[in-house]
């Protein structure tokens, strides 16, 4: 695989983001679109707890986005039965085919980069 250079990885953050905000579907910041990518991209469980701790945010800045992840169906939420003060994140089908979808943005613009 290709070392991109500064420049390089910066146009790309460029073009898929681009193409995100121009795209018909959901329209993440940045601290969404991280909680998403971790939510699917490293092994459950996953709560809010341990989301804020990672991100290094409070409680209430990880329920704002996924309050709005929710209604976007990206992601739910359900008490840990286990430990019913744990909140617990679930990944969607609707959240998998968008991480799905952004990941082929991303091939695609790679592509696109000059070399």
């Amino acid at each position: 695989m290709p070392v991109l250079r500064p420049s390089q990885a910066l146009q790309l953050w460029h073009q898929v983001t681009l193409a995100e905000v121009r795209g018909l579907g959901a329209d993440l910041n940045l601290r969404q679109a991280a909680i998403l990518l971790t939510v699917y991209l490293e092994q459950p469980p996953h709560t809010v707890r341990g989301l804020a701790a990672k991100l290094g945010v409070t409680k209430p800045v990880i329920s704002r986005a996924l309050d709005t992840m929710g209604v976007m169906k990206l992601v739910s939420r359900q008490r840990d039965p286990s430990d019913r003060r744990n909140v617990l994140v679930r990944r969607t089908l609707e959240g998998a085919l968008y991480v799905e979808r952004l990941g082929d943005v991303i091939i695609a613009k790679a592509k696109d980069l000059p070399i």
